[in-house]
């Protein structure tokens, strides 16, 4: 309140007091005579009055500041309930989105002979707005509420249930026994207040979980369900139970059998073997049979990590410890005697018939180390299986003899012959060790994890999104693989030492996880478990120079990553890397490229090569001296060579790889009857590399100088290859020059290699080696002399180009200059499957015309050679002097062509055809296709004048096509240039794969300008792969781009020059759901078209793009197991060859009437003669053959005009001598018989009605006659058409 308005208070309420006025005396009057005089009440009178306006002061100051305070509790809630309502249409879209479905039992489930579970109640009603599942509990038998807001039961129900006291809205289950019941979910109306209020803690935690720690809370919800989807079911955990319960049951009766030497196995049957080669066959020691000492869960399933799909269930098998001896860690006898436990085991199981199928297997690989693998029988046997350990007793042996330095296995008993130096000492035997240690070990480790993930509330789930993410990278399975028990340790680690926190969440574990995993290199820097190791643990250098991989475990005295190659966790650690990175990237789908898409070898690596006739490693051994290796791992050759093959390639291909992984071997498995496999029985050894593309194609590999002390050494790995080169520098130095013309066979320079080191080094002949890295290179070989898949071809047309361009830019005399020449043909990107080659006429094959000087093709001959028009957009420069009429704008083009023509011919001798359209130039064998483009044409287009004068602008085809045509095709085709120059196989990847659309007959569906940009979004966003760097894997990919991606419900954004940003992709997605109805099936966005889809917009139809996306998948079936297996038939063509018998009818035409032939599949062996002759292309002028003749795509498209409402037309355009003729359904049926529709149809009467139907045998035989001198034969393939 301003002070004049106080003032004006004072002076209505009472006597002024501004001014003293002088009054006259007189006597003092007493208000209550001898206590209160007159004085003193007008000064309790101005006392009272103070206060009164002190207190209307106050009330008005609180009552603006209560005004204040309510307006900001008010915008307080308002922000409360504007989260609430956010969340709330979240989650009801995303119910709207995603139906629930139930997916039923599966094959194995569907007949299990067991109760059913209780029914999961429903989910919320998605499509009831304001209403939620109430749920009834047992309660009192007084009559319910009536109020709006709970349930009002029916009569009938209330009935029936009065008399049992069960409330009426509850019912009765099925275990009425127990007591049970089934809740009820019934919608019913909220209030406002209860439909909006503001959100619990807990919700609102939730929120800010998924806001900070989520992209968005569409993964979290989606991490959420992974976790459901691969946790195990109350019902598959009592199964396994009780399966569990029956084994130990069974083993508890295990017979004893007298003591007998360890080679005689006559307690044994002969039906049951034992699983370990005995190799030497001479073993000292005695061995009996007994129950074991204890049976105990190990692993994972007790500690609540075991997930889907794959079940194991691990069951410790104690070995009483009167069978083992004190000495049995020397010289194999712990493992044989393990063997035969198991042996023994399998024969006392092998009569129960609650067990199916008994199986051994090695743990990881590990022949020192079998196993027992058991299924239950009946309808649940390929549920799950349980493995049998047989481990030592604790404490049975000192873990200091199992130090990584000692040997327990001496080489005289293992080569049977004395050592040439008795006092030298026997070699350590650490793998050896590590494996007897690793069975006295699973009991303290299952204690150890039990007691960290009891202090961390997450870790079960988080070791479960761990082991989903190894599994779809393929490191989890086989020898010397990062297992789940790994990656338990490993989160294990992170918690003791502190490096995540007890109360993090599964993503939160996940993500530390994989950045520990990035950042820390276990091959340099040693971890370890151990808190306080004993004094006779090992040191962690003592650990290093043992092994290539160190993490030791709590007890200090193991290394659980024994077994690893350097290569493997590099692997893991490149993995982990590249999934940090796309997972920080927003504009990336973190969850579906990490956890959802998987990487298997072929798709992961550039080259593949395998190592056949393993056998042939036995003499590499003893060539390279690796007999103490060898008898560490027990006579494994193929286990002793990997580490020395490994070492050596990355030494040879250096920088040219970016890594270098191999397959893990998987465990094999084999019948208790049968004999183990030998070592050279496991599968091919497959080795994957991933190149550097500014390295790897160098045909150059540049040594020391001649006099440095590391020539010695670099003449050492490379032998006879290695030789003195002068440079232009002046630098005499050692070098070796690898084979290689074209960039086809550079990119094959690391085979040279492979081939030359295994050879000199490893005694592998090449014969052993199978290297696959270009095996779809054949599907676009352009050369017959020198392999080449186009990039050569290209080259020179590009440079052909270039030179055209500085000409027209040169040019002087002209109207308007010219502001820019862009190119806008898929060749001058390098994406044309088969690149125009520069043409050298035979003019004895043609004959002339006179007024164009132009070379006509003589009758009878074959159809000339077709010349591809090389498309140029030339844009002229604005001027008020254009007109505003498209007529004559039309005109001025025309104008412009004849200009540029003469200009050319004078200046530069060039032949040229200038046309109303375009401007055809001669030129170094090329015919380049000239557009003068004016920049506002397709504006004027757009324009029109209406009767009353109205100047309306109206988008329309016309306009579109020529802006596309003059504007997006020319930036795209720059834009994909440059890709090309930092991905240089970015154009082999385009051919290949529109090699593949076209011979699947996809081509006029998925064109050349959507397909570049498929491929381009695999070099851009390789998420979760690094970018291709070989044709091969670009295909590969790209088939599986087009069969998994989610086209119905994602727009495919491909980031061309990196314009796009997070909040563009988020607007781009919101778009495309928005409007999705009307937007085509395939929607490709990119900077400069983000709404449309202009490469798209016309096709493919839906029908076509459900058969692109089943061929893919098919042909990405056929191609992948042949790049895998040598044994399989290698014909990578069939993923090339179209199923024809879908088709209606077939047109065969006549191969010397196929300009393109030599470009087929499959070409013929004859060759026609197409008018060109061998050699250079000649000098300028000249007369100018026929540009763009093919009278096979000028038949289709006759076919199309024709019949196209009545059939579809397919036809291979590189080279397809069939067209594939499809029926559309709709058009067979009988329509109402009009004079204006009459073509290709005839008139059937039936009554008084009249109609009309197509003329299939008028049809085919239109077919043959509009075909003349093309079409070979007609052949109608089915006659349900037949009419």
């Amino acid at each position: 309140m301003s002070r004049s308005a106080s003032k004006s208070r004072t002076d209505t309420r009472g006597p002024k007091t501004s001014v003293q006025v002088a009054s006259p005396q007189s006597h003092e009057v007493d208000v209550v005579p001898g206590r209160l005089t007159q004085t003193q009440w007008e000064e309790m009178l101005r006392l009272e009055d103070a206060d009164n306006i002190v207190e209307e002061i106050m009330e008005e100051l609180m009552g603006s500041v209560m005004e204040q305070c309510l307006k900001t509790n008010i915008h307080k809630q308002l922000v409360v309930f504007s989260v609430s309502w956010a969340k709330d249409f979240l989650v009801q879209a995303m119910e709207l989105a995603f139906l629930y479905r139930d997916e039923g039992d599966g094959p194995e489930e569907a007949f299990s002979g067991t109760e059913d579970s209780e029914p999961v109640p429903s989910p919320i009603d998605s499509w009831a707005q304001g209403c939620v599942p109430v749920v009834s509990i047992r309660s009192p038998p007084s009559p319910p509420p009536t109020t709006p807001h709970k349930m009002i039961p029916s009569d009938s129900s209330q009935a029936k249930n009065e008399g049992n006291g069960v409330p009426a809205n509850a019912k009765r289950g099925k275990s009425d026994d127990q007591g049970e019941q089934d809740a009820v979910l019934r919608p019913v109306k909220l209030s406002r207040d209860e439909l909006y209020k503001p959100p619990t803690v807990e919700e609102l935690n939730q929120l800010k979980e998924a806001e900070s720690l989520f992209h968005c809370s569409l993964l979290k919800m989606q991490m959420e369900e992974l976790l459901k989807e691969v946790a195990l079911s109350e019902r598959r955990k009592k199964q396994i139970d009780s399966f569990v319960q029956t084994v130990t049951k069974a083993l508890q009766n295990v017979p004893s059998f007298p003591k007998v030497e360890l080679g005689d196995l006559s307690w044994l049957s002969g039906s049951v073997k034992v699983p370990f080669i005995m190799m030497p066959a001479e073993c000292a020691g005695k061995f009996h049979m007994a129950p074991p000492a204890s049976v105990d869960l190990i692993g994972s399933y007790p500690l609540g990590t075991c997930i889907k799909p794959r079940i194991t269930v691990d069951l410790a098998v104690t070995i009483p410890a009167e069978v083992l001896q004190v000495k049995d860690d020397m010289n194999q006898r712990y493992p044989r005697k393990r063997a035969l436990y198991l042996a023994g085991l399998a024969q006392h199981l092998s009569s129960s018939p609650e067990i199916g199928s008994m199986r051994y297997s090695c743990l990881h690989g590990n022949r020192l180390r079998p196993l027992l693998l058991l299924t239950p029988s009946g309808k649940e046997s390929s549920n799950f299986t349980v493995r049998l350990h047989a481990c030592l007793p604790p404490g049975f042996f000192k873990p200091s003899r199992f130090h990584p330095q000692r040997n327990n296995i001496r080489t005289k008993w293992y080569t049977g012959l004395e050592s040439s130096n008795p006092e030298s000492p026997d070699p350590p035997t650490p793998h050896y060790n590590s494996s007897v240690l690793g069975d006295m070990l699973p009991r303290a480790h299952l204690q150890f994890l039990s007691a960290v993930s009891s202090q961390c509330p997450a870790f079960a789930e988080g070791v479960a999104l761990i082991k989903v993410w190894l599994r779809q990278r393929e490191l989890d399975q086989g020898a010397g693989c990062f297992n789940g028990f790994l990656a338990s340790m490993t989160l294990a680690y992170l918690l003791s030492t502190r490096r995540v926190s007890n109360t993090m969440t599964a993503y939160q574990l996940l993500r530390n996880t994989l950045h520990f995993l990035a950042t820390t290199d276990l091959t340099e820097t040693a971890i370890t478990l151990a808190r306080k190791p004993d004094s006779t643990a090992p040191s962690l250098p003592e650990f290093a120079n043992a092994f290539q991989v160190v993490f030791v475990d709590p007890s200090g005295h193991l290394n659980l990553c024994a077994d690893m190659t350097e290569c493997t966790y590099k692997q893991v650690q490149h993995e982990a890397s590249l999934s940090m990175q796309f997972w920080d990237d927003a504009t990336v789908n973190g969850f579906h490229a990490l956890l959802m898409t998987p990487k298997p070898l072929a798709r992961t690596s550039d080259h593949i090569f395998q190592l056949l006739e393993l056998v042939k490693l036995q003499a590499s051994c003893k060539k390279l001296k690796l007999l103490s290796e060898l008898m560490d791992y027990s006579g494994n050759y193929v286990r002793t060579m990997l580490p020395y093959i490994l070492s050596l390639l990355q030494h040879g291909l250096g920088e040219r790889i970016l890594l270098l992984t191999h397959s893990l071997s998987p465990d094999p498995e084999w019948t208790v009857e049968a004999e183990p496999p030998k070592h050279k029985a496991q599968p091919p050894l497959s080795f994957g590399l991933i190149l550097r593309p500014e390295y790897a194609a160098s045909v150059l590999e540049r040594g020391p100088p001649a006099d440095s002390p590391k020539a010695a050494e670099f003449r050492n790995l490379w032998g006879p290859r290695s030789e003195l080169r002068r440079f232009q520098d002046g630098a005499i130095t050692e070098a070796v020059l690898w084979k290689g013309e074209s960039a086809c066979e550079k990119r094959l320079v690391p085979r040279q290699i492979v081939t030359h080191l295994l050879q000199l080094h490893a005694g592998i002949p090449e014969s052993c080696v199978r290297y696959v890295g270009a095996m779809m290179d054949d599907v676009i070989n352009v050369s017959h002399d020198v392999p080449s898949t186009g990039e050569e071809e290209s080259l020179k047309l590009v440079q052909s180009y270039d030179d055209l361009s500085r000409k027209l830019w040169r040019l002087e005399g002209l109207p308007l200059s010219i502001t820019s020449v862009q190119g806008a043909h898929p060749a001058l990107r390098y994406t044309q499957v088969f690149p125009p080659e520069p043409l050298k006429m035979d003019y004895s094959f043609f004959d002339k015309e006179k007024n164009s000087r132009s070379l006509l093709p003589k009758e009878g001959k074959p159809c000339p050679a077709y010349i591809t028009p090389i498309t140029v957009v030339c844009h002229m420069e604005g001027s008020g002097k254009w007109p505003h009429d498209r007529l004559a704008i039309r005109h001025i083009k025309a104008a412009f062509h004849i200009n540029l023509g003469e200009l050319l011919n004078k200046e530069h001798s060039y032949t040229c055809r200038p046309c109303p359209t375009h401007l055809d130039v001669w030129k170094d064998g090329y015919a380049f296709r000239i557009h003068v483009a004016y920049h506002r044409e397709p504006q004027v287009l757009r324009e029109s004048v209406t009767p009353d004068g109205l100047l309306v602008v109206r988008d329309n085809e016309a306009a579109q096509a020529l802006e596309l045509a003059t504007v997006h095709r020319p930036l795209l085709t720059s834009t994909l240039h440059g890709i090309q120059q930092q991905y240089p196989c970015f154009g082999a990847v385009c051919r290949l794969a529109k090699r593949w659309l076209g011979s699947q007959l996809f081509s006029d569906d998925i064109r050349e300008d959507a397909a570049d940009l498929l491929v381009a979004s695999l070099f851009l966003h390789p998420a979760p792969f690094t970018p291709p760097s070989s044709p091969q894997v670009g295909f590969l990919r790209f088939l599986r781009l087009l069969s998994s991606f989610d086209w119905r419900n994602n727009p495919l954004v491909v980031n061309l020059n990196n314009k796009l940003t997070a909040a563009d992709y988020t607007d781009i997605k919101n778009d495309f759901v928005a409007s999705r109805d009307s937007l085509p099936v395939m929607f490709i966005a990119t900077p400069s078209d983000k709404k449309l889809s202009l490469w798209t917009k016309h096709a493919p139809s839906v029908q076509m793009m459900q058969r692109a996306v089943m061929v893919a998948a098919e042909s990405l079936k056929v191609l992948e197991p042949q790049l895998k297996d040598g044994n399989q038939i290698q014909d990578v063509k069939v993923a090339m060859r179209p199923p024809l018998e879908a088709y209606d009818v077939l047109i065969h035409l006549l191969p010397k009437q196929v300009p393109l032939l030599k470009q087929a599949v499959d070409p013929p062996l004859v060759v026609f003669s197409r008018g060109t002759i061998a050699g250079k292309a000649g000098n300028p002028g000249g007369a100018m053959p026929v540009i763009d003749y093919n009278p096979v795509s000028l038949y289709l498209s006759e076919l199309r005009d024709s019949f196209g409402d009545l059939a579809l037309f397919f036809c291979d355009p590189y080279g397809g001598t069939v067209i594939a003729v499809l029926w559309k359904p709709k058009a067979f049926k009988p329509v109402p018989f009009k004079t204006s529709e009459i073509n290709a149809r005839r008139v059937e009467v039936n009554g008084e009605q009249a109609h009309s139907v197509p003329n299939v045998e008028a049809i085919v035989e239109d077919f043959r006659v509009m075909g003349k001198d093309l079409v070979k034969s007609v052949e109608a393939r089915t006659e349900k058409w037949s009419v």
